[in-house]
């Protein structure tokens, strides 16, 4: 039996990845719905771009939601300076998407869906800020414990902030509902910068998903040849991160990561360190582990499992 998740993203360029990962592999994963949230660009094209993947994918079967448009408590900040002022930057023009956007508010649908499935039976891949799932978790804590688990891109350890000096931005932008989910107490395993910083897009992975020729390969290619730009300027690497399909790899080959099951706390109060993923790495206080915390990725058979799927597409 495919295993049930419900995607719950911010389109951006690496959330496409991940959501083409995902569409690509139906006998593991099945896709109960992509819920979208304001992040690396505004909710009015978070839910535009998840329509267009989908369309580029081949899925208009799978419904996409709108959910919150800000975080919990705070601004919002985005990442255009990343991602393009569409979010989805490198294919031009970028397409209107073709698909529906479902009525229903992302939240309800998470909700209702987690009441609705047998308990245990759905996972949360969370690919942006988590306000979806912690404004979920506070209307509703009933659904908390019918999660079977919850996995993340999101904070940092040895490679700290990538927004901030001290925080990831998926982190930053909602800590306060970042800091719900990790009280939560459900199995929760984190994919944090220390591992999608080894994920490296280079000239030869990038060209063997624009020599597919599918329509997924290309534009993910062509949206990785901009995707990159800013990364390789900040970081002097020889690749951007992608960031976000390590959250569905990790379905499909956990095999592929190694960590270490420790406790990590979100710093919410803090002016200087607002959004920190403050892991106990060494085992320093006798605080509960509650998050599997990923560091290493075995980066080429990672990007082999992408390819080989974005060729299914």
């Amino acid at each position: 039996m495919p295993r049930k998740i419900i995607i719950d993203t911010d389109p951006g360029q690496d959330d496409a990845a991940a959501i083409f990962l995902a569409l690509a592999s139906p006998e593991t994963l099945e896709v109960l719905g992509i819920t979208t949230v304001a992040g690396n660009v505004p909710l009015p094209l978070t839910q535009k771009n998840a329509r267009i993947v989908c369309d580029w994918a081949g899925k208009p079967d799978t419904k996409v939601f709108a959910g919150c448009d800000a975080p919990m408590k705070r601004p919002l900040v985005t990442a255009e300076h990343v991602h393009g002022k569409t979010g989805l930057d490198g294919p031009d023009p970028l397409p209107a998407p073709v698909m529906p956007l479902q009525d229903q508010h992302a939240v309800d649908f998470i909700i209702d869906t987690l009441r609705a499935e047998p308990a245990g039976t759905v996972t949360l891949c969370t690919l942006g800020p988590l306000t979806n799932i912690g404004t979920a978790f506070s209307r509703a804590p009933d659904i908390i414990e019918r999660v079977q688990e919850i996995v993340m891109m999101g904070g940092a350890y040895f490679e700290v902030g990538n927004i901030t000096p001290a925080a990831e931005f998926n982190i930053y932008v909602d800590p306060d509902a970042a800091d719900i989910v990790f009280r939560s107490e459900r199995p929760l395993t984190v994919m944090p910068l220390d591992v999608t910083h080894k994920a490296l897009t280079t000239k030869p992975r990038v060209e063997a998903m624009r020599s597919l020729g599918t329509p997924a390969g290309t534009a993910m290619a062509e949206m990785l040849d901009f995707f990159e730009r800013f990364d390789v300027e900040k970081y002097g690497s020889e690749g951007a991160p992608l960031h976000d399909p390590c959250v569905i790899a990790y379905l499909l080959q956990p095999d592929l990561f190694t960590g270490r099951h420790v406790n990590v706390q979100i710093e919410t109060q803090s002016e200087l360190t607002l959004g920190m993923t403050v892991a106990d790495y060494w085992g320093v206080t006798d605080h509960k582990p509650n998050a599997m915390f990923m560091q290493d990725i075995n980066a080429d058979a990672f990007f082999n499992l992408l390819t080989e799927r974005l060729a299914r597409l």
